[in-house]
Order: C-alpha cells, then sequence, then structure tokens
C-alpha cells in the first residue's frame, strides 16, 4: 500500500542557490502576482547558504559518509520552549520530507532533510553557517522568533 504523501526534492542546480519547490508544490499565494507567490512558497521551505552547504559537504565527508544528509528540525524543549535540532541522517528521506539537494560539479551532493512538522516553524528560514572568534556552527536566522535563549539553540515563536 502507497502513502498518499510523497517526499518533496528540489536540486538547487535547477533554480539557482536558494531553493523553493516546485511550483506544483508550492501553497496558494494569499495575495496575487509573483511577491504573493514567492512569499506563499517561502514559508513551506527554507534556504541553505553557500557557506551551509559546504560545510555540510565537509562534515559529511570527514565522517566518511559523503551520500549522507543532514536533517533539521526542531523539537519542544530547551530554555525558550523549542531547540533546533540539526542531525546526521543515513537513511532515506520519509514519506513528507523536504529534501534539499545542492549538487556542484565533482562534488558530492549535499542533501538536507526536513519533517513536515518543523517545516511549519521553518518555513522561511536560512540555515547558516558562522564563522567567528567565539563561535563556530550552523546557525538558524528564522522568521517565526520572537525570542531566542542566550545559548541561541533555544527559542520561542509569535
Amino acid at each position: 500500500m502507497q502513502s498518499s504523501e510523497e517526499t518533496t526534492t528540489t536540486r538547487a542546480a535547477d533554480i539557482g542557490a536558494h531553493p523553493a519547490p516546485a511550483a506544483a508544490d508550492a501553497a496558494p499565494a494569499q495575495s496575487s502576482g509573483a511577491a504573493g507567490e514567492a512569499e506563499a512558497t517561502s514559508k513551506r521551505t527554507l534556504s541553505v547558504s553557500d557557506a551551509a552547504v559546504q560545510a555540510i559537504r565537509a562534515q559529511l565527508a570527514k565522517r566518511g559518509t559523503p551520500e549522507g544528509a543532514i536533517r533539521v528540525g526542531i523539537r519542544g524543549g530547551g530554555c525558550s520552549g523549542f531547540s533546533y535540532v540539526i542531525e546526521f541522517e543515513d537513511k532515506p528521506p520519509r514519506s513528507g520530507d523536504l529534501v534539499l539537494e545542492f549538487a556542484e560539479p565533482g562534488k558530492a551532493t549535499v542533501r538536507v532533510f526536513c519533517d513536515k512538522k518543523s517545516i511549519l516553524y521553518l518555513g522561511g528560514s536560512v540555515l547558516d553557517w558562522e564563522k567567528t572568534l567565539m563561535y563556530q556552527g550552523f546557525k538558524f536566522k528564522n522568521p517565526h522568533e520572537a525570542t531566542r535563549c542566550g545559548c541561541g539553540h533555544s527559542f520561542t515563536v509569535a
């Protein structure tokens, strides 16, 4: 028996550096015009910066699983209500997952998975890689955040 849900796959090479779902997967626009459609689409996907793609590729290679993926999402908990989750994923995507693929010639394809419940809170976000004197790691730029705790891994929504 097949599930009625399907995995949504977006290839960055098909649409540019920051992928969005194909038109058939996009939510209906709330307002007319291309701006309204882009806004509705961005709420159902997330973007991954070039720096984050390179960091993911490096981490998967270091781990010895360049064909693996990174799963991003949220969980209840943390000091502010929700916590960001970034994990290695060696299994195929689950039914209903948003799947983003970033391919470069001569390099392993980077895949990022996000479950359908987490995308409700991560839609429109950007996953970035930040390297400063005091911090090195992934960082979400999430338009749904109302507040963020001091550690930056926990947040509340508006």
